[in-house]
């Protein structure tokens, strides 16, 4: 799979962590940065990345910060982006499974290292429900957005 990475500097040890274990897994990464743990703003990294998510370069991306709140409302001002915040392995299962959400966001203040990397590894691995939750995803991207 070929999966877009993009942090602030509050998210960039875990993106780092998060990089390995997709290579190890044979996942394709293109990392849209940040490159560092120098402060920067977080959309300019974000934005790109949700972009290739909606073109259909990336087929999934993880974006991450501080509290991963600030990624999520930016990937998912992105038309054909839905962006879920996860915080455990439940809360990433969900997201794809219900929601079928093609960009995850997490909060590397918020969970330990080995919870993200389960979270990344569960967003992965589920697919989408389908079914009832469709007509709600459908209508979802129906949803014209502001300009």
């Amino acid at each position: 799979m070929r999966i877009a990475l993009a942090c602030d500097h509050a998210g960039y040890r875990y993106k780092e962590e998060i990089k390995k274990l997709l290579a190890a897994k044979g996942h394709e990464c293109r990392d849209f940065g940040a490159f560092s743990e120098e402060p920067v703003d977080y959309p300019a990294f974000i934005r790109p990345a949700a972009e290739a998510v909606a073109r259909g370069e990336c087929e999934r991306a993880v974006v991450l910060g501080g509290s991963g709140n600030g990624e999520a409302i930016v990937s998912n001002r992105i038309p054909g982006v839905r962006c879920t915040v996860a915080w455990s392995l439940e809360s990433a299962r969900l997201g794809r499974a219900h929601n079928d959400a093609n960009v995850l966001s997490i909060g590397q203040r918020m969970v330990d290292r080995d919870t993200a990397l389960g979270i990344v590894e569960t967003f992965l691995a589920t697919p989408f429900d389908g079914g009832r939750h469709a007509r709600r995803v459908a209508a979802i991207d129906r949803i014209a957005p502001v300009e």
